[in-house]
C-alpha cells in the first residue's frame, strides 16, 4: 500500500552507512493539515538517498511512501520497528491546497463521529 504526504521539510540529516551493503538517509516533515502539526520521520534507502539533495528546510514538498515494519528478537525479547520509506519527493507549489495524506487509509474524521460521541481537541 502506498500513501502520499504533502507537508514542509523540516530537517534533512547526512547519509549513514550502517553497513558495506546498506546506506540510508532520514528527514522529517511537518504536516500542518490539522490542529496540531504532526512532526512525521521517513528514511530514504540506498540510491534513493540522493532525492533529498535538491531540497532545503522550509521547502513545500509531497513525499510517497510506504509503510514497512520488521520484529527484532536477542535474547528472548522480541520488539517490532516501523518505518515509512520514502521513495518519491517532489516540490510543491505553496498555493496548492493538497495539504495531508492520502491513499487507502481508513482514519476517522470528526466528522465521521456519531453525534452523541463528544467531540474535543485533544492531540491524540
Amino acid at each position: 500500500m502506498q500513501f502520499e504526504l504533502t507537508g514542509t521539510l523540516k530537517l534533512k540529516r547526512d547519509e549513514q552507512r550502517v553497513s558495506d551493503s546498506f546506506k540510508k538517509r532520514e528527514f522529517v516533515v511537518t504536516d500542518n493539515s490539522s490542529n496540531y502539526p504532526q512532526h512525521i520521520l521517513f528514511q530514504l534507502k540506498q540510491d534513493k538517498c540522493r532525492l533529498l539533495d535538491d531540497y532545503k528546510p522550509g521547502d513545500e514538498v509531497k513525499v510517497g511512501f510506504f509503510i514497512s515494519g520488521r520484529e527484532w528478537q536477542k535474547d528472548g525479547v522480541v520488539k517490532y520497528f516501523t518505518s515509512l520509506d520514502a521513495w518519491k519527493i517532489e516540490h510543491v507549489d505553496k498555493g496548492s491546497s493538497s495539504s495531508g495524506s492520502s491513499g487507502d487509509s481508513s482514519y476517522a474524521t470528526e466528522a465521521a463521529l456519531p453525534a452523541t460521541e463528544e467531540q474535543d481537541d485533544l492531540p491524540f
